[in-house]
């Protein structure tokens, strides 16, 4: 079906739309080329790339933080730039460093961060806020008495003062245990149930397979891919087959050369790598071929591609 809408009527329906943005700095170096990106409401997005891809400086042009070199970028339709208090009203960000008032209380400082954008008083939600984050319990604590697991729920805590409909985690399971890590993607889930837009980077892969409906993967500063996350594995995710053998074998035999055949483990394991969303693998013939070649084996074991797997191929593709 032919896409009747407009790119200016499709980003006014986006929750979040990016539109031809870059962003080169006074020395030469361009830190975004050409970024586009819509985001509906309610979707968990995950953004990956190796460090220095443009990551945080995507984050900080949303957010008003960094100025772009040119583009647009609109929260619920609103630009950015010419009616930047509204949509920075509807952002919440959590950044990769943690940066809180040391002297403060948290309740003083997830407070006042709500007044920062023009909140009215509303001590009900700050305390629903702080008992979902467990930090009820700390709430008339100072900020530098608190550990750094309880340090990154009070950045989550401000960033959710004033309500947002758009959350960016950057980084924000960095340095905190695995116990905190689980709280923090079941409070995610919660999130999105509400209608919430989450915009996460991270360096936890598994984070974004577990959490992510889409995955964009950047690097020096290029979207390079930007896919629904099941549709991404099925695509570039390869499946393999290891057949731990009998005897170890020399080498895989000139008859079977034209296979997607590897030795690993001196000989002792035969890997046959296949494409598990097409109509025939191969593996009946291959298994049979192997009989007829005498190769026995002991075992087997089917595995495959996580998205780490794939996000280390995109990127080294693009290395290329």
């Amino acid at each position: 079906m032919r896409d009747l809408l407009s790119p200016v009527v499709r980003a006014m329906s986006a929750m979040l739309s990016i539109q031809n943005l870059t962003k080169a700095y006074a020395s030469g170096f361009q830190a975004l080329r050409g970024v586009s990106l819509d985001i509906p409401r309610g979707e968990i997005f995950a953004l990956l790339g190796p460090n220095g891809a443009g990551k945080t400086t995507l984050i900080s042009i949303v957010c008003g933080i960094v100025n772009a070199s040119s583009g647009v970028v609109r929260v619920d339709g609103h630009d950015v730039q010419a009616d930047y208090r509204r949509a920075r009203g509807k952002i919440g960000l959590v950044p990769q460093e943690l940066s809180t008032d040391a002297f403060e209380t948290v309740w003083a400082t997830v407070n006042f961060s709500r007044g920062l954008f023009g909140k009215p008083p509303d001590p009900a939600l700050i305390e629903s806020i702080l008992r979902e984050l467990s930090l009820w319990e700390k709430r008339d604590a100072k900020i530098m008495t608190l550990s750094g697991g309880m340090k990154r729920r009070v950045m989550i805590a401000k960033a959710l003062s004033h309500e947002p409909e758009i959350l960016f985690l950057d980084e924000p399971t960095a340095g905190v245990d695995v116990e905190l890590r689980r709280e923090m993607w079941q409070m995610v889930r919660r999130l999105r149930e509400r209608g919430v837009t989450i915009i996460l980077t991270t360096h936890y892969i598994e984070e974004a397979e577990e959490m992510a409906d889409r995955i964009g993967v950047i690097r020096k500063g290029e979207l390079i891919v930007v896919e629904d996350k099941r549709v991404l594995m099925a695509k570039l995710g390869k499946q393999q087959l290891k057949l731990h053998l009998k005897a170890p074998l020399a080498a895989i035999p000139p008859a079977l050369a034209g296979e997607p055949l590897e030795l690993l483990a001196e000989g002792q394991t035969l890997v046959y790598t296949f494409d598990g969303q097409a109509d025939e693998t191969g593996i009946a013939a291959l298994l049979r071929r192997l009989g007829e070649h005498g190769i026995d084996f002991k075992a087997l074991q089917s595995s495959q591609s996580s998205l780490e797997d794939i996000f280390v191929t995109l990127v080294s593709e693009s290395n290329a």
